[in-house]
C-alpha cells in the first residue's frame, strides 16, 4: 500500500468498487466550488500553481481520461496508458478561459462516464491490466486504476480548497 504525503491518501484497492459513488460525489464537491467567484476561480496564488478553474479542468479530463484507459484494458491485453500531457492540457486546451458552469457541468458528466465504465466491471474484469507511468512505469489493474483517480479527485480538490 502507497500513501501520499502531501494529503496523507492511502491505496487502500479494497475500495475500488466504491469508486464510482465517491466520484460522483467529488464532482458534487467540484460544482459547489465552481459557481464561486469566477476571478477568484481564475486566480493563480503562485506562477507555477494552477488556478481552481485550471485544477478542474484537468480533473474534467483525467476522469475521461481514466475512462478510455478502463476501456481499452477490457478489449486490449496489457495495453500501455499514455501520458496524458498534463502540464500541456493548461495551455493547449485553454484552460484558464473555460467557463466555470461549463466545466462544472463536464466535471459531473465525466465523472458519470467513468463511474458507469467502472460499474460495469466484473469481478475478473477489476483484475485486467495496463501498463501505466505513474509513479513508475509498472503494470497496474484497474483495482489500482481507480483507487488512483479517486486519489486524484480528493487531492486536487484539497489543492483547490488551500487556494480559496
Amino acid at each position: 500500500m502507497r500513501t501520499c504525503v502531501e494529503c496523507d491518501f492511502a491505496y487502500d484497492l479494497t475500495v475500488a468498487t466504491e469508486v464510482s459513488a465517491l466520484a460522483r460525489g467529488y464532482a458534487d464537491d467540484y460544482a459547489r466550488i465552481l459557481i464561486s467567484d469566477p476571478a477568484r476561480l481564475r486566480r493563480r496564488t503562485a506562477p507555477t500553481v494552477w488556478s481552481p478553474l485550471e485544477y478542474s479542468c484537468h480533473v474534467r479530463d483525467v476522469l475521461l481520461v481514466q475512462r478510455e484507459r478502463v476501456l481499452t484494458a477490457r478489449r486490449v491485453e496489457i495495453p500501455i496508458a499514455e501520458p496524458m500531457g498534463r502540464d500541456e492540457r493548461v495551455e493547449h486546451a485553454g484552460y484558464a478561459d473555460e467557463q466555470p458552469e461549463d466545466v462544472s457541468r463536464q466535471l459531473w458528466d465525466a465523472a458519470s462516464l467513468f463511474a458507469h465504465a467502472l460499474d460495469r466491471l466484473s469481478d475478473e474484469d477489476w483484475e485486467r491490466r495496463l501498463v501505466y507511468g505513474y509513479p513508475e512505469r509498472a503494470e497496474r489493474t484497474l483495482r489500482w486504476v481507480a483507487v488512483h483517480t479517486l486519489h486524484e479527485l480528493r487531492h486536487h480538490l484539497g489543492d483547490i480548497r488551500r487556494q480559496l
